[in-house]
């Protein structure tokens, strides 16, 4: 009885095997950082008043300017879109 040990030769193989795991881990971060920079967009849309009491003297601030959301928003959802346009390559 004889035993063969079989290994991976080839190193086109062996990058392969490394490149297949670095894209899923690149789309993994991905998809947490756009879920991520959705979330605070939508949060700082949400909630933009902040309220500042001190007794009986109140002192209100609005920010109407929410383009940093939007900004937000947007690199969320184009992070989002990346990680699923690059795993249909893999």
């Amino acid at each position: 009885m004889q035993l063969y040990i079989c290994t991976i030769e080839n190193s086109s193989l062996k990058s392969k095997l490394n490149l297949e795991n670095m894209n899923k881990s690149i789309k993994s971060i991905l998809i947490i950082v756009g879920v991520v920079l959705i979330g605070y967009g939508i949060y700082t849309i949400v909630v933009p008043e902040t309220i500042l009491s001190i007794g009986s003297l109140d002192v209100k601030a609005k920010d109407t300017n929410n383009n940093n959301s939007y900004i937000m928003i947007g690199l969320g959802l184009a992070a989002l879109l990346f990680s699923f346009i690059g795993g249909r390559k893999s």
